[in-house]
């Protein structure tokens, strides 16, 4: 048992490699690679750096001695200058040279790009994932006719496929806003204390090409196609913003996913997974309470409501820099990756398990069916001779008498059965039930379901098809 607090992100909600990506040890694994970057990059560029004290770097780059760097952090207070110090102990013949010329920002920011840029990616395969899972559960029941609501309140009938291509069309939605906000990702690059790279300038003595290269170097051996081309001492905070935005989206979409799926499952239709040893109340044992959508539900406030913290430290930042946005960005930017992260773990597990009870479905449809089918009736009892004005104002009449029957004294709706009674329609009970098929009334969800299945997201499948399937684990 811990005896100090611990995330529950780490601990219950978010996968693995996304734990991993945001843990102390990529971090400053990624520090050292950026330094080796920026040794190379100052060496390819004529300052007097040799090939011994790169490969001393190298070879030292995955090694992290944290007790010599939290050991110099509480004399020095100072991150950055600590893991200096600390890769300088490993790195005697290198220790002049590394961080030669950069700021605290050059590791920290480039860091938190970089991170952040590798988290998008393992999100965009959970996103691709579901969007796959929801494909295959709509193409499964493009026809299956269902009572669809608005409001909450009973309307025109569609199909349960039909349904799923609204949470797929969402999903599209969020990795269109994923993949371009990831394409638009720049590193910092190396700007110095205040942007101006007045200390390059300095090492590259006057050479302003030498100080652009350095940037395009530095991009090139960190995967990145460039560096923003103007910063302060740090990249924009903005950038912070504009990633989470992209992960609220996700979770505002899998939170609507998750409140259909509660409500559906209120009504017998549609259960999220369960498992046979599952338990789903403490005091009432024959309950099956939609546990998992729960927890998406609460994990996607938390993300949406943190999509706050970037935008308010964008907001409040003074001139080139202030140091009031490295406490917030270390809690708000991993912990929304991390939470975002077990929402897709939560929504590919439900979205790979969904069971449809379609006796349910169709018993609850029939029962609303008949005041939707009035108009239908109307027409044909028209078309036979009957005069429109008086059969509207019957079937208005029967449907308040049958409404009032279902309502107050809990009896089945029986409006076919007065309007077949009713002399003044001349139509039978058989002729009826032939109208009132279900699928009469469902328009073109079917085929719009299939229309979208198969123009737009096979083909986002297909382009992404080694990322369909990823294996996702509930912890709890």
């Amino acid at each position: 048992m811990n005896e100090f607090y611990v995330s529950p992100l780490s601990e219950r909600y978010a996968g693995r490699e996304m734990k991993e990506l945001f843990s102390p040890l990529t971090k400053f694994r990624t520090w050292r690679k950026l330094w080796i970057a920026l040794a190379e990059a100052e060496k390819e560029l004529g300052l007097p750096i040799t090939d011994e004290q790169i490969s001393e770097l190298k070879k030292f780059k995955d090694d992290i001695n944290f007790e010599d760097a939290k050991a110099r952090e509480k004399e020095v207070r100072h991150d950055v200058m600590s893991h200096v110090y600390a890769y300088g102990l490993q790195c005697p013949s290198a220790k002049g040279i590394i961080h030669l010329g950069a700021t605290s920002c050059y590791v920290g920011d480039n860091t938190d790009i970089i991170l952040m840029a590798e988290g998008l990616k393992l999100l965009r395969k959970k996103l691709i994932s579901a969007i796959a899972r929801l494909s295959d559960f709509a193409k499964k029941y493009a026809s299956m006719p269902t009572l669809a609501y608005t409001h909450y309140q009973a309307a025109q009938p569609t199909t349960v496929g039909k349904r799923a291509t609204l949470w797929i069309n969402e999903l599209i939605l969020d990795l269109e806003d994923l993949d371009y906000v990831l394409s638009t990702l720049k590193l910092l690059g190396s700007k110095g204390t205040t942007g101006t790279q007045a200390s390059f300038l300095e090492l590259f003595e006057g050479d302003h090409i030498k100080c652009r290269e350095l940037d395009n170097k530095i991009a090139e051996k960190m995967g990145f196609s460039s560096c923003y081309a103007v910063s302060g001492q740090t990249y924009s905070r903005k950038v912070d913003t504009r990633v989470l935005n992209v992960l609220s989206g996700i979770a505002q979409s899998a939170h609507k996913f998750s409140n259909d799926i509660r409500l559906l499952q209120h009504m017998k239709q549609v259960e999220e997974p369960f498992e046979k040893h599952q338990i789903g109340s403490s005091a009432m044992a024959y309950k099956r309470n939609p546990m998992r959508s729960e927890r998406m539900a609460a994990l996607s406030n938390y993300v949406i409501v943190n999509n706050t913290n970037p935008a308010i430290t964008a907001a409040t930042q003074w001139f080139e820099r202030t140091l009031d946005d490295s406490a917030n960005k270390r809690l708000s930017v991993p912990e929304a990756f991390l939470a975002t992260d077990g929402i897709l773990e939560l929504y590919n597990n439900i979205a790979d398990g969904l069971v449809v009870y379609p006796k349910v479905i169709e018993a609850q449809l029939m029962a609303e069916l008949p005041f939707m089918a009035t108009e239908n009736i109307l027409m044909d009892a028209v078309k036979a001779g009957g005069d429109r004005q008086e059969l509207h104002e019957r079937i208005r009449t029967h449907s308040m008498e049958a409404a009032k029957t279902v309502k107050e004294e809990g009896k089945p709706n029986d409006l076919l059965h007065r309007i077949a009674q009713d002399p003044a329609f001349n139509i039978s009970e058989e002729e009826i039930k032939k109208i009132i098929k279900p699928e009469n009334f469902t328009g073109r969800a079917e085929q719009q379901t299939i229309d979208f299945i198969s123009g737009i997201v096979q083909p986002i499948l297909d382009e992404n098809s080694n990322d369909i399937g990823v294996q996702t684990e509930i912890n709890v």
